[in-house]
């Protein structure tokens, strides 16, 4: 292809993603639809108010970088700064109702965004004495604390709807009623003040652990993220897939896989990711072969793999390494692994989907060589390589965020078409700053969920709800299996079933980010538990130490946190991918989980494979890790029904088996499911040559 074909080519990608891609007016109304059911569309500001909102964005983006590239400020000021600044640009930004004024904020809007200023305010200027004269707060303090929950509650409906609203209510109201609640969930119950001050004046509520991270890590990210786009770094992580796997069987699918492992965490956000590179994806795969439906789910399968991948993981990497106060490197380097598996497990699907429906990949087009693409542009990999090797060797992720957003600007110079100028800068810092604004808005209702469950010990209550469930589980099945399936062999793997029931329910409502949180403060402390006993799984891991079952309790939750994004009946990447591919929702939402059922097998190899995270010696690792592989081939071809042939009954019953023995920790069961794989693979190219030979029998 031509320097002049390329730069047409690059011209016209550019144009299709300021006009919305391929997609035709109804897909783009579709779309619109799906994005507002994660967050409700702003006003279109003009004027002086927009000069206003842009200016506090600049505020924001300079106040955090310096603090994370130059000189980090006290707590009060990190935390305050952000919400404030969040809540007054929401309240601009975001209409209190679809009636309201959307051209400019109303008197109303300009109130509430005064109030904020002072609660916030006032939290941040008596921060110290706030502290002193905990337990004994002035009429003052209560009045203020009480204001500062309203508008807390009123942010996140502006942003987010009703569904998050509704929860932090309900979580007030059991605050407030707890003795009036069924036993096992009743408290004693606290005044309107006692949780208004605690809430919002202590460190455990609006201000607390999520407001701490969105400051450290997240938002800085997100910022990153913003520049990374401007700079062409996401153009080039789509171009040189394209060029390795595009005319490869299923090729244009492959790419989604691809491009969503490169960049996908960057976003932050599943369905931004399904969005960013499905506009592209999915109209090629559609080309290629691939049913609408199937296109359109493939991509979001894809898509909510970059929540975990890292070295970003969205914001529930950040979120884990606080709450189990560990480095986040430590984090990245446990997260690797598993991660690289579940892409790799997509695309084995997608590879045996093509083969089984004869789908080429995209043979009348030209590409570039791969070797050439990556000549030419390796130098747009330095951000994500800055920020991998900036913490590897010991600097904070924020500080990486900082060094390699400033790498972007810089890469940009030597890309003519993508060159940053203030102009291009000050668009990704208007971008960056916004793009906050939802997670932000979740600061509040998080930090009042969070805080009443603290406060109720409902956290420690719900633990014993799902240990004894899943202990009367253990004993129901042991007696109907007359003492073949022992108590202990049961109660892990149900225990983990209902931590997953619940992440779907709960995730049904709130965004992925907010059902982790709320979830692992939930459920974090039964499975740690119950991964510290070994008669449930067999493994020792006092010998890895408590860490990793802390670790590794988080992990399994925030793993599960994802499949409310792919799994029906409210799956919203996958109707965002219907919405891009033109298909019926329902279809693409059971196609994308299709796709994406390791997401419900990697939590129990978690649980009963310590090395599996890292914790272990080289060899059980290295055995942890084989016979992951080798399992997650064996069950994609019994997802799919489809090895070299498609698997009859008999043929897909021996695969089960063989997936159950691969996945099994000990070395004897690995070889006999390898085994029995390759048995399988022997008799269907029997059966295919038996094909062969009765078609060459029959008279032409």
């Amino acid at each position: 292809m031509s320097e002049r074909n390329i730069q047409e080519r690059s011209n016209a990608d550019t144009r299709k993603e300021r006009e919305g891609g391929d997609l035709d007016e109804k897909q783009k109304s579709q779309l619109k639809k799906v994005m507002s059911k994660e967050s409700k569309s702003g006003r279109k500001l003009s004027g002086l108010w927009l000069h206003i909102v842009n200016a506090l964005g600049l505020i924001m983006v300079v106040f955090y970088f310096y603090a994370a590239g130059v000189s980090p400020f006290d707590a009060q000021y990190n935390r305050g700064i952000y919400v404030v600044l969040t809540y007054v640009m929401v309240f601009l930004c975001f209409p209190m109702s679809r009636r309201s004024n959307m051209k400019r904020p109303t008197l109303l809007d300009v109130l509430l965004a005064l109030v904020a200023i002072g609660a916030c305010g006032y939290w941040m200027l008596e921060f110290e004495a706030l502290n002193y004269r905990s337990g004994a707060e002035t009429q003052l303090d209560v009045t203020v604390a009480i204001i500062g929950i309203i508008i807390s509650i009123e942010v996140c409906r502006r942003v987010l709807g009703w569904s998050m609203t509704l929860a932090g209510a309900l979580f007030l109201v059991y605050g407030y009623f707890g003795p009036y609640f069924p036993d096992m969930f009743a408290h004693r119950g606290f005044s309107i003040d006692r949780m208004a001050t605690t809430l919002f004046l202590e460190q455990n509520g609006v201000f607390g652990v999520m407001a701490n991270v969105l400051v450290t890590y997240v938002i800085l990210f997100i910022f990153f993220g913003a520049f990374l786009q401007k700079s062409g770094v996401g153009k080039f992580f789509i171009d040189w897939p394209l060029a390795l796997a595009g005319k490869t069987t299923g090729g244009p699918a492959k790419v989604s896989v691809v491009a969503s492992a490169f960049f996908g965490s960057v976003s932050g956000s599943a369905i931004a990711n399904t969005v960013s590179t499905g506009s592209f994806t999915i109209p090629l795969m559609k080309r290629a072969g691939f049913k609408p439906h199937v296109a359109g789910g493939i991509e979001p399968a894809a898509s909510i793999g970059g929540m975990f991948m890292p070295p970003i993981m969205g914001a529930g990497g950040f979120l884990m390494a606080e709450l189990t106060n560990t480095p986040y490197v430590e984090i990245m380097k446990m997260a690797i692994f598993p991660a690289l598996l579940y892409f790799f497990s997509v695309l084995s699907m997608i590879h045996l989907e093509a083969k089984k429906l004869n789908i080429k990949g995209l043979e009348d087009e030209e590409f570039e060589k791969p070797g050439k693409i990556f000549k030419q542009h390796w130098y747009k990999s330095v951000p994500l390589v800055i920020i991998v090797a900036m913490m590897l060797v010991g600097y904070s992720p924020g500080n990486a965020a900082f060094w390699a957003t400033i790498s972007c600007v810089v890469i940009s110079w030597f890309d003519r078409q993508y060159r940053m100028g203030p102009k291009q800068i000050w668009e990704a810092i208007v971008q960056g700053s916004r793009a906050t604004l939802v997670i932000g808005a979740t600061v509040g209702v998080i930090g009042i969920i969070v805080g009443i469950i603290s406060l109720s010990g409902i956290g420690l209550k719900f633990s014993d709800i799902i240990i004894s469930m899943s202990s009367g589980f253990g004993e129901t099945l042991s007696a109907l299996s007359g003492g073949a399936v022992s108590v202990a062999s049961a109660q892990l793997p149900m225990a983990i079933l209902l931590i997953g029931v619940a992440s779907l329910v709960l995730g049904m409502g709130v965004p992925v980010t907010a059902a982790y949180l709320i979830t692992a403060v939930l459920a974090v402390p039964a499975v740690e538990t119950m991964l510290m006993d070994p008669s449930l799984h067999g493994k020792d891991l006092m010998a890895s130490g408590v860490l990793s079952a802390a670790i590794a309790s988080h992990m399994i939750v925030y793993w599960f946190s994802q499949d409310s994004n792919i799994t029906p009946p409210v799956c919203v990447a996958a109707y965002a991918g219907a919405a891009v591919a033109g298909s019926d929702p329902w279809k693409t939402g059971w196609t994308s989980f299709k796709f994406a059922k390791l997401l419900y097998v990697v939590p129990f190899l978690m649980a009963y494979e310590p090395a599996f995270l890292l914790n272990g010696t080289i060899y059980e690792i290295a055995h942890a890790w084989g016979g992951a592989i080798i399992g997650t081939l064996a069950f994609s071809v019994l997802t799919m029904g489809y090895f070299i042939r498609r698997t009859n009954v008999a043929q897909w019953l021996i695969v089960a088996m063989a997936t159950f023995l691969c996945y099994h920790t000990s070395y004897i069961s690995n070889f006999a499911g390898i085994g029995i794989m390759g048995l399988i693979y022997l008799w269907m190219k029997w059966q295919n040559k038996r094909d062969e030979m009765r078609e060459s029998l029959v008279p032409a």
